[in-house]
């Protein structure tokens, strides 16, 4: 008995994204691969951020073997079908996410957490917004800042190194 994955096992044609990927792939005369289904399989399942390291991690964790240039040639052809987007947050490696509705990415510049926040009135203004002699496909807002469990923290420090001053002196 075979207990090997094939695409079959990942390939779900009723769901929209696999719909969406098969007509990318064969609009561009491209090999629909087990490996190929198995990386989107696991993105599918990722709600937020992750880099290349962590979803190679998350598809041995499946028990499924795929090269790290396959999973990277992957997650830029899903890009290209306008499945992922890729970020660079300042000072971290790259991240991807699938993309969803607009929202802004609030980045720590401490602890390097990124929390998406969805701004009804940003996305109004943002959406009417009309560029001379450009047509905008989607936007990204990040804001750098420290987030409340950093402030708390270098809070609690600055505290107490002013009572050990306070001791010493």
């Amino acid at each position: 008995m075979n207990t090997d994955p094939n695409i079959e096992d990942f390939a779900d044609s009723n769901n929209p994204v696999v719909r969406k990927f098969n007509e990318y792939l064969d609009a561009h005369g491209m090999r629909r691969t087990t490996e190929r289904y198995a990386i989107l399989n696991r993105i599918m399942g990722i709600n937020g951020h992750f880099t290349i390291e962590e979803l190679q991690q998350m598809i041995e964790g499946d028990g499924f073997r795929v090269s790290r240039s396959t999973v990277y040639n992957t997650v830029e052809l899903l890009m290209n079908a306008k499945m992922l987007r890729r970020h660079v947050f300042e000072g971290m490696q790259a991240q991807y996410e699938r993309i969803t509705l607009p929202h802004t990415h609030l980045v720590c510049t401490t602890c390097g957490k990124v929390k998406e926040v969805r701004d009804p009135n940003f996305a109004a203004f943002m959406n009417a917004r009309r560029f001379n002699a450009f047509n905008t496909d989607h936007y990204s807002l990040y804001v750098y800042g420290t987030c409340s469990t950093c402030a708390r923290k270098s809070k609690r420090n600055m505290a107490a190194k002013e009572d050990k001053n306070k001791k010493h002196k």
